[in-house]
């Protein structure tokens, strides 16, 4: 689990540094000011989950089911929150409704909470 999480974070990373610069230099001139402004919140929520993932990657042992769920639930929350995101914002440049993504946006930031949530708790409960 500690190489998965370390993985992700590292990806997640890379991905917000690209997808950042598509959106500030391509989607810039074809997205409105609003779409735009989701598509950066997306980007932005990524990058603080890859810092999240590579910090508890090196923090935790992953020795213990709850360790575990925190990189699950950050890893899962990101792609659900960020990439149904993604999917709003560029959906009237592709043409499609993609508004079933909607409400997939607020289970991914769900998930994202509840892991820093348990990373609190166990940091608490350990005295780390």
């Amino acid at each position: 689990m500690k190489t998965i999480t370390l993985v992700f974070g590292a990806v997640y990373g890379m991905l917000s540094v690209i997808l950042g610069a598509f959106g500030a230099h391509a989607l810039k001139k074809i997205l409105s000011v609003e779409r735009l402004e989701s598509f950066e919140t997306g980007v932005r929520y990524q990058m603080y989950a890859a810092f999240f993932l590579l910090i508890v990657g090196y923090m935790l042992k992953f020795d213990t089911s709850s360790q575990k769920w925190i990189s699950i639930l950050m890893i899962a929350g990101t792609m659900l929150f960020s990439f149904s995101i993604y999917g709003l914002s560029m959906q009237d440049y592709f043409g499609i409704n993609l508004k079933f993504l909607g409400p997939i946006t607020p289970l991914g930031g769900l998930l994202m909470i509840v892991s820093w949530a348990l990373l609190i708790f166990y940091v608490a409960k350990n005295r780390i």
